[in-house]
């Protein structure tokens, strides 16, 4: 009996950590964001990207149209595509579809918030409020983890303390359109 007790102890143990790992998931409507994060920025940086995923569990597409961000004078939507063998970047005017049932990523190299003119520096262990807006699930606040400067997905212990600049994307080539 004593065994089994124990047994059960460790279980909910387990199922309540796995609780609260997803406790930072974000419902709106049919919409589920995880996984919300950015890197560090350099002193004196004036422009951060924004990472995360939309899950659209719902039988409609939606849209985020827009998003906002205090620490930052300007938020966009930015894809990255290569165009003629050059990486270029370009605000996404339109926003970003949401398909019913699929999962969109926002993540270094292509699809990402893009924060310009920053008020203060993202230090790492940071968490930055973000609000979203979307067409039909409206206005969703978030909070991006900020995670070291080379980091290259959220919690990515190899890249937390020092940059990797082999990895890092390098906007200062970008073309704007």
């Amino acid at each position: 009996m004593k065994k089994v007790k124990q047994t059960l102890l460790t279980i909910a143990l387990l199922l309540g950590g796995c609780a609260v790992a997803s406790a930072d998931d974000v419902k709106a409507g049919d919409l589920v964001i995880s996984q919300a994060w950015s890197r560090a920025t350099p002193g004196g940086a004036k422009v951060a990207g924004g990472y995360l995923t939309i899950e659209n569990k719902g039988a409609a597409a939606d849209r985020l149209v827009s998003a906002s961000a205090d620490i930052a004078g300007k938020t966009e939507i930015h894809e990255m595509a290569m165009d003629n063998g050059v990486m270029k970047m370009r605000p996404l005017d339109n926003g970003l579809v949401i398909d019913p049932g699929k999962t969109v990523r926002l993540a270094p190299g292509g699809n990402h918030l893009m924060l310009q003119e920053l008020k203060g520096a993202f230090k790492q262990g940071d968490k930055v409020p973000v609000t979203l807006q979307f067409e039909k699930a409206g206005k969703v606040a978030v909070s991006l983890d900020v995670q070291g400067v080379g980091a290259q997905a959220p919690g990515d212990a190899a890249h937390s303390g020092h940059m990797d600049m082999k990895k890092m994307p390098d906007h200062s080539g970008m073309k704007m359109k």
